[in-house]
């Protein structure tokens, strides 16, 4: 899943595209799955402007320790319900941003072909954690596309 130049996804979901989009592009929808299971995100931290040009953020609070972990980033292409492309950092105060690109691909038999890449500056044994997050993630959005688990975990 991981390589040293980044992250390469492939998932289907058992949900027509337009549900899937909403995963990655309605606040209360992304407050529940992004952070997986481990973390929680209040859904009050979350503020989404998707368009290009829009910004995005949230913190996630995460382990006993309740560590807080602020995210934020840019839509830099929005073309719904096919293509997301938005930078991602969990360190604002740096440049360093990751590159995040989302293609569904409607398979005509009521499920959703993702691509999901990620590319950026980080380490290959950065890309190897993050490439395991973002697999929680989306094993989140399959039991939130399957009605299972909790539907409004965070408020």
């Amino acid at each position: 899943m991981a390589e040293s130049a980044g992250i390469d996804v492939t998932r289907v979901f058992a949900a027509p595209r337009e549900r899937v989009w909403r995963e990655w592009t309605d606040a209360e929808a992304f407050a529940d799955w992004f952070g997986g299971t481990a973390c929680d995100v209040p859904l009050e931290t979350v503020a989404m402007d998707v368009r290009a040009g829009g910004t995005w953020r949230l913190t996630m609070i995460c382990g006993p320790e309740r560590r807080e972990i602020r995210w934020k980033g840019e839509y830099l292409v929005v073309e719904a319900p096919e293509r997301l492309v938005l930078t991602v950092t969990d360190r604002p105060e740096e440049d360093a941003r990751e590159l995040v690109t989302v293609v569904l691909t409607d398979r005509g038999d009521g499920t959703t072909e993702m691509q999901f890449s990620q590319r950026g500056h980080m380490t290959p044994e950065q890309y190897e954690q993050a490439a395991q997050g973002w697999s929680g993630f989306f094993g989140r959005i399959d039991e939130r596309l399957a009605g299972r688990g909790p539907g409004a975990r965070h408020r």
